[in-house]
């Protein structure tokens, strides 16, 4: 047993267990489910970003061949059926403006964004619930739209009529006189405006939802791509009026969904409404075309930041004033990013004094929702480039000016002015690791190479400390009769690896072959209750509220194998899956005491069928954090950048699986790269028109623009919870844009150029040198080049 736990136990490298399955087509998603008469929903979608609906006209879609049904606004109101509610909208100060309307199932009398949904077509096929859709007559009148440049504006167009303005909501975090005081001393402020852009999950399998009725109880159950079935099983139940008990929700395989498929979506609501009333199975897929245009968004913050210093580089005082872009409708948790926006801050840095002050914007464009880190890329953007900046204008090493900043671990549990309260970390030794893993002292040379072959060199830090863990998790283990186990998570494994890291946790504490141990998510009807997979908690908070569970097992354990000895319960021990009296070689195995636990006719009254677990926590914030480093090469002449090395630190708490640990840093840094360098969902300022509506529009990283990555960690457990883990799947999504930006102005500050924003496309810094080569009094003269290395 000592054995199975040093190969396969907590701190192992497993190869997931899932993979075989999924790279030979095992996998089971939504869309692969098709069951006998199953009739297709087709979504009519509005092409105006803002307009009022004067008609709409059904008659000839429904008589339309294949046709079984169509429904509209009209029915939805008619059936009384409900909208989608903000599950985390943010309390309003008292006497505080706000607005917080439901988002509709079908607009019924106003389209707010391109590809809101008008109408639902059902039909025999695909292709003629299409065709009649073509049938469905709309007539419009326009109205003025706004994006988020312009819907603060004193005299911009209203997203929704009955409300007082754009803002939904205002969030402030600090003493602004406070503030403002530090400000008025201070021996030097540096000052940014960061627009950081939109972006679209563009998860690998598209959202898709079955739902179908059984006639022999009645119950309707939805098949549906998501991140938390218990949720969308409450949401819907509420809209449809109808018993929890009555609908069954199942999450199969999950191909991605990074905060997306956290939305309970009116695809969902529609296509269980329209099994209810056809008596038969309904299924929706999304198109590409529809997700780039409906599945929540990203990201797209405006933020007015500054900071103060005094003259030995020591920060004062930091304040911000950030917009944040909210769509056309509050998505679930529309509250999340606007939070982490005020209270993201300071990262690793004792900042004193901070003021913050965040609003929440409704737009004529896709709800936004949380994207892989939510707001906290954002706020390390903004603290990063600013650092930067400073130590620019100051003429102080980067490096020596975050050191003088950076909290100490002597100053532990750390309470930042936001609220926030780090129980653990030692942030200048993850600094001065990742500077020694980049070989940042040989820089130089590297940088006079690059040179010598016409290209500038640059080298870029971001350090980054990201608020995880959110909200109680409950776990469940059952034992069969042979000792084999089956894990019910309350979390869902949406590509996270949950079916090998929960193994080996339990492969450890319940020293049983990890061959033997199985996990069953997603299902309603399995488990009592679960949250979900979001925030980085599932080890931390899943993985202790497992702890406790397999806790209950072995106690169950000892006290029946106590009977079975013919011992006193306080004289067993439980060790690599053996019950034992203390200091004899009287023993049993879990596999008999398992096998025991299920005799149906010699346990004594009061023992429990089974040794079955079942363990809850409550999820406090950990606070996994580190330092990326990037370094690259810009060709002056085209504005092309290549990243040539990623550099990452990270301190994780405890590493439970090394192997799928590196997975999730590279798959975060890969969308870290895409954020920098190339995504952006664009909107037309004048008409809100969706601009990147296909994959030939919307850039998303490949394989060449990934470097080499490499990756250590300095690891100071959490006492948060019972692992000691702080979370590790968004060091990459936070850290790399800020690294890499910082890289590229190293790379271009001898050229004048002391910004470039996000996304820095090839065009964007061809402009930025082009605009300053101008103002110096001419065009930009480049070195014969010689080949990149």
């Amino acid at each position: 047993m000592a054995q199975i736990r040093s190969t396969t136990g907590i701190g192992t490298r497993v190869a997931r267990r899932e993979d075989p399955r999924f790279l030979t087509g095992q996998g089971r998603f939504a869309d692969d489910l098709d069951l006998p008469g199953t009739a297709r929903l087709f979504v009519v979608r509005s092409p105006h970003a803002h307009a009022r609906i004067v008609r709409l006209d059904v008659a000839a879609a429904c008589a339309a061949d294949g046709v079984l049904a169509i429904l509209t606004g009209a029915d939805v109101s008619r059936e009384g059926l409900g909208g989608l509610k903000c599950q985390a909208f943010p309390p309003p100060a008292v006497g505080a403006r706000h607005y917080r309307p439901p988002q509709p199932l079908l607009a019924s009398d106003t389209v707010r964004h391109v590809g809101d949904r008008l109408a639902v077509v059902i039909a025999e096929t695909l292709a003629q619930a299409k065709n009649a859709a073509e049938l469905v007559t709309v007539d419009y009148e326009p109205l003025p739209s706004v994006t988020l440049a312009d819907a603060i504006k004193d005299d911009a167009a209203k997203v929704w009529n009955d409300a007082e303005s754009n803002i939904s909501f205002t969030i402030e975090r600090g003493n602004r006189a406070a503030v403002d005081e530090q400000f008025g001393k201070a021996a030097h402020v540096a000052s940014l405006t960061i627009a950081y852009p939109r972006v679209s999950a563009n998860a690998l399998e598209p959202r898709s939802a079955i739902a179908y009725n059984d006639p022999a109880n009645g119950r309707l159950t939805l098949c549906t791509s998501t991140q938390n079935p218990y949720l969308v099983r409450e949401t819907l139940a509420d809209i449809l009026h109808m018993p929890e008990v009555a609908l069954r929700v199942i999450a199969p395989d999950v191909g991605g969904a990074f905060g997306m498929k956290s939305q309970v979506y009116p695809e969902e609501a529609l296509v269980v409404w329209a099994a209810a009333n056809l008596k038969r199975p309904v299924k929706w897929t999304g198109e590409r075309a529809e997700c780039l245009a409906c599945d929540t968004h990203g990201r797209h913050q405006i933020a007015r930041a500054a900071m103060a210093f005094d003259a030995t580089g020591r920060i004062l005082a930091f304040r911000t004033a950030v917009d944040v872009d909210l769509g056309a409708y509050l998505a679930n948790w529309a509250g999340v990013p606007p939070l982490n926006a005020a209270v993201g801050y300071p990262g690793t840095y004792d900042i004193p004094f901070i003021h913050a002050l965040s609003r929440g914007v409704f737009t004529n464009t896709c709800s936004t929702n949380p994207y892989r880190g939510s707001g906290k890329p954002e706020a390390t953007y903004v603290m990063e480039r600013l650092l930067d900046k400073a130590a620019r204008e100051m003429q102080i090493d980067p490096i020596e000016l975050r050191r003088r900043n950076l909290i100490r671990p002597s100053a532990m549990p750390y309470r930042t002015p936001g609220g926030n309260v780090y129980d653990s970390g030692d942030f200048e030794k993850v600094m001065d690791a990742a500077c020694a893993l980049a070989d940042w002292e040989s820089f130089a040379a590297r940088r006079r190479e690059s040179e010598r072959r016409g290209f500038r060199r640059g080298i870029g830090l971001a350090m980054h400390c990201q608020r995880a863990g959110s909200q109680s998790e409950r776990m469940e283990i059952r034992v069969a009769p042979d000792g084999g186990i089956l894990i019910y998570p309350g979390t869902l494994s949406t590509g996270q690896g949950h079916e090998t890291i929960f193994a080996q946790m339990v492969c450890e504490w319940l020293g049983v072959s990890i061959e033997n141990v199985r996990l069953k998510q997603g299902d309603t009807d399995d488990a009592l209750f679960g949250r979900g997979t979001f925030a980085q908690r599932s080890t931390s908070t899943g993985g202790s509220a497992l702890k406790l569970a397999a806790d209950e097992v072995v106690q169950k354990g000892k006290r029946l194998s106590a009977w079975m000895l013919e011992a006193a319960e306080a004289d067993i021990e439980f060790k690599d899956g053996v019950f034992r009296i203390k200091g004899t070689d009287r023993q049993v195995t879990f596999r008999e005491v398992a096998k025991a636990a299920y005799n149906g006719m010699s346990l004594p009254q009061g023992f429990e069928i089974g040794l079955s677990g079942a363990g809850t926590h409550p999820g406090p914030n950990t606070f996994p954090n580190g330092c990326m480093i990037c370094e690259l090469e810009v060709e002056p002449e085209t504005g092309s950048v290549e990243l040539l090395r990623l550099s990452a630190v990270d301190d994780v708490g405890v590493a439970i699986n090394p192997l799928t640990l590196e997975g999730q840093l590279h798959g975060s840094i890969a969308q870290g790269v895409g954020e920098a360098l190339l995504e952006q969902a664009i909107y037309s300022s004048d008409s809100a028109q969706l601009i990147t509506g296909s994959f030939m529009d919307y850039a998303m990283p490949r394989a060449v623009h990934i470097p080499e990555v490499s990756a250590d960690y300095s690891l100071v457990p959490t006492k948060t919870n019972l692992l000691g883990t702080k979370g590790g799947s968004e060091a990459g999504n936070v850290g790399v844009p800020a690294a890499v930006i910082n890289a590229i102005v190293d790379a271009l500050a001898p050229l004048g150029v002391d910004d470039v924003a996000l996304p820095a496309t090839p065009e964007r810094i061809w402009n930025a040198l082009r605009e300053r080569s101008l103002a110096a009094g001419g065009l930009p003269s480049f070195p014969e080049k010689k080949g990149r290395t």
